[in-house]
Order: C-alpha cells, then structure tokens, then sequence
C-alpha cells in the first residue's frame, strides 16, 4: 500500500442488478452489493444476471481490480444507477481518482498495521492493546472481500478472549430485525431459519458465506448483535423525495436527529454529486439520504453500547475521516473510539483516513 494525499471514497448502488460498461471500465452493479468488480472492454452494453455471477464469482475468487480501475467502476456505476434505477446508493465504498502528480510516501505490504499517529507499523498485540483503551471500535471492510471479514473477526475474538463485556454491531441489519438477532446471539436459531427471518437475500445480498465465520463466533460466543441500519428502502426515497413524503411507518426509524452541518462530509458528498449528471435529485435531498443513513447507524450504536464494547462493522465509506458514523456517535456519548480501514495493498491511501491502516492483499 502506498500512502498518498488525497484519496476520497465514493459509495456504491444498489438496485437492479446490471453491469455498466464504458470505454475501456466495466461496474458489477447488483442489488444490495453496488458497484464490486472492474472489467476492460470497449463499448457501453448491459450484461444479463448470469454474466454478472460470473464476474462477481472471479472477483470473490481473488482476482481484484486496481485502484483506477476500480474508480472508474465507481464512477460508471454511479453514474448509470441514478439514471437508470432512481438514486439508490448502497453500503460499497470505492476510491475515487488520486492526483497522480503525488509520489507516495512509503509502500508497505500485505499485513502491515499502520498507526497513522505515528506513520510507523505496529503489531497486532499492540494494536490490541490501544484499542481495549476506547469504548467503540470501527472496522471497515470492502463487502466482497473475505480477507476483510477474517480480519474482523479476528479482532472481535482478540477483544472477547481479554475478557472485555462486548457487542458487536452491523450494518448489514436493520433495526427492525432487533428481535431476530437477539434469538441469534442467544443460540437459539439455526442458520437456515436466521436467513430466511433476516431476508438476507432480499436486503444485504452479499454472499453469506464471507460473514458466517463472525456471525457463528457471535453466536456460539453469545456475544450480543445489534442491527446498526434502517431499512433498505429509506434512503433511495428520502433521495428522490426528502423525509417529508415518508409513510409514518418509515418516519419512525429517522434518527432523533441529523447532522448536515460536517463541513468535510458534505464537501465529500457534494464532490460526488457534482461529477455526476443525476437527474430528478436534489442535491440537499441527496445528502440529507447520506446523513440520515450515518446518524441513524450512529444513533442504533449508541443506544445499544451499555457499559462494554463495541465493535462496529461496516463499510469503510461509513468510518473514512471519522464523519461518518463514528462522529456522530461520539457527539451523542463523548466517549473514546478508534477506527481501522482496511486497504488493498496497491492502493494509495491518506494515513489521516482512520487511526490504523491495515493492509491486505
């Protein structure tokens, strides 16, 4: 990983399931997944289903696009998800293009944690070792990558071995699936029966397999799972619609409050907006989506973290230079976090992006 200036994330889609190609990019964009994997060809089409198994399947099988082409993915899939699917914007994050013209500081390999207090590497027990001083630990992952979800458990477990009272929240459930997850964490559901109940493949779509590690720990552990998120349909509606033409049902999973006024996030947000011709989307109604997505995550962990633990995992767009759901949830509590994002190692990175890096292949 080559740590530069610079590097935003742009989040991806989530609707009809497509593929989107361009001159010389394609974007995987799949319901639930966004946009997830980057293909050369030559001319705009669109793939059937099938195609984009396929092209999925050689992703999760380790064949990784590169950080520009995974930009232009980004970008295509964004693009045609609004014109083409009315604005919804899922939980994929993606790296948008870095100014070229800035050499990158040091390259480090696979397996490297980077304090970015101190820009050096640490080790796993010394990352360990800080964390278990803060109350709420972040853990960004790219969806589709096990790789990703290994590290994460790993750190559950570290922190749950020291004998730490500890929750785990996710963003792949929304609330109203509370009561699901407590007869999971309890022991008392059987994995077909917690899929089918959750409607995991009607709302996060991703490949169960790359959680079931995390989520059989949590249960033979006992370890309480907090659903982080609101449900799926919400925000593509508040983008097209704003809050107020909600049915009260869905008004009831607003958070109690929401923050537009972070400065960086909507610089962050505006940036995407404006490089992109979205039709029929307000740009106010674009980010309030955006912020009450975050607050609404951020409110759930808050709400849910007692006197222990928590862990929090969910996509690196959500914990990237801590606006997202991170500080929002200290502003609701006051009380320590630290936040990991987990990198390719061919990508160039801001150090200031979280308080470690940590590379993978």
């Amino acid at each position: 990983m080559a740590i530069r200036r610079g590097v935003r994330k742009c989040n991806g889609l989530r609707e009809r399931a497509m593929m989107v190609c361009g001159e010389d990019i394609s974007a995987v964009v799949s319901p639930g997944v966004g946009v997830h994997a980057a293909i050369g060809v030559s001319r705009w089409r669109a793939m059937v289903p099938g195609q984009i198994m396929r092209a999925g399947m050689k992703m999760q099988a380790g064949k990784q696009p590169g950080p520009k082409m995974r930009w232009r993915a980004a970008a295509a899939g964004l693009i045609f998800m609004f014109l083409a699917a009315g604005g919804g914007v899922g939980g994929c994050a993606m790296p948008l293009k870095l100014d070229s013209g800035k050499a990158p500081v040091k390259v480090f390999g696979p397996g490297t944690i980077l304090s970015a207090a101190t820009g050096a590497p640490v080790s796993f027990d010394e990352l360990i070792a800080d964390i278990r001083t803060a109350r709420v630990v972040y853990v960004g992952e790219m969806h589709t990558s096990a790789r990703h979800h290994e590290i994460q458990l790993r750190v559950i477990r570290a922190l749950h071995d020291a004998g730490i009272r500890l929750a785990v929240g996710m963003e792949m459930f929304d609330r109203s699936y509370q009561t699901v997850l407590d007869l999971w964490a309890a022991g008392g559901l059987d994995e077909e029966t917690f899929l089918r109940r959750t409607h995991w493949y009607a709302n996060w779509r991703f490949d169960y397999g790359l959680y079931r590690s995390i989520l059989d720990y949590i249960r033979t552990e006992k370890i309480p799972l907090v659903a982080l998120n609101v449900p799926f349909s919400i925000p593509p509606k508040i983008r097209v619609g704003g809050t107020e033409y909600l049915t009260e049902y869905e008004k009831g999973y607003l958070p109690g409050e929401v923050d537009t006024r972070i400065s960086a996030h909507r610089r962050y947000v505006e940036d995407v907006f404006q490089q992109h011709p979205f039709k029929n989307v307000r740009f106010e109604d674009f980010y309030l989506a955006q912020c009450v997505w975050e607050d609404a995550m951020a409110e759930a962990a808050a709400i849910h973290l007692g006197c222990g633990m928590m862990v929090v995992l969910a996509g690196n767009g959500h914990i990237q230079y801590k606006y997202g759901i991170p500080e929002r949830v200290f502003k609701r509590n006051g009380l320590p976090y630290r936040t990991i994002y987990l990198v390719a190692a061919d990508e160039a990175i801001d150090l200031s992006i979280a308080d470690y890096l940590w590379v993978t292949d």
